[in-house]
């Protein structure tokens, strides 16, 4: 059986001498959407800044297309080919949307560049309408989107998407669910944390559920659609 094209094996995370993640086993498929639930400090994040080389895991191994990343600088890791999109939408608030863009630009771990600006304003219409405007003075959504946008600059092979929807409204939280959508329909690797169950029903192809820093239950989404012992037991707010 090949081995998967995200494979984390066996990590355990500390910040101090607090242990945040146990023996934490996830993989991703290449193509696939997982979506990694869990109510708030269950370990999403913590799981995301590891598989970043932020939080490095004190034991375990974090393997990206058959190369061992965790050790590595978060730099390399994401020479690698991981983008990193974190959940508090850091974008360069006094620079133009255009220029954020060319801020995230860099070749792909293989020297491609599939993403490029005009490709991002094709797929991020609403974007290419604000070119020049200051993305401090954009909406959460649109920063949202901008993130997103920047981080697809960097040509990344896996993409990482903490809470997209956290704090936005309706219609913004749809309009970030078609993207991803999208997103998964050209081809990319997306890994997606989130407490909103109901918004990753809608978009993800398979589902991890964390809690107390560790893995419980692994299934394809329209599985975890239907159980609901675990949606009660472990997403239930």
């Amino acid at each position: 059986m090949a081995e998967p094209f995200l494979n984390v094996a066996g990590a355990d995370v500390y910040y101090g001498a607090s242990q945040i993640l146990f023996g934490v086993d996830l993989f991703v498929e290449r193509g696939q959407t997982m979506a990694l639930l869990g109510r708030n400090g269950a370990g999403k994040s913590t799981t995301f800044k590891m598989i970043a080389g932020l939080a490095p895991p004190r034991r375990g191994t974090v393997v990206l297309a058959g190369q061992t990343v965790s050790g590595r600088p978060s730099y390399r890791i994401a020479r690698s080919g991981i983008g990193y999109v974190p959940e508090n939408r850091q974008v360069f608030p006094e620079h133009s949307v255009d220029d954020n863009l060319i801020v995230g630009a860099k070749k792909g771990p293989r020297g491609d560049s599939p993403w490029c600006r005009e490709q991002i304003y094709e797929v991020f219409p609403i974007l290419a309408s604000m070119k020049a405007r200051m993305a401090g003075r954009l909406s959460g959504g649109e920063q949202q989107m901008l993130t997103i946008a920047r981080t697809l600059m960097g040509n990344p092979d896996l993409l990482l998407l903490d809470e997209p929807s956290e704090g936005l409204a309706p219609l913004i939280v749809q309009a970030i669910g078609e993207l991803i959508k999208k997103l998964r329909g050209m081809g990319v690797t997306i890994l997606l944390a989130e407490q909103n169950m109901h918004f990753c029903l809608g978009i993800a192809t398979h589902a991890t559920v964390i809690d107390k820093g560790q893995i419980v239950y692994r299934a394809t989404i329209d599985e975890l659609r239907h159980n609901e012992e675990i949606k009660h037991r472990y997403l239930a707010v």
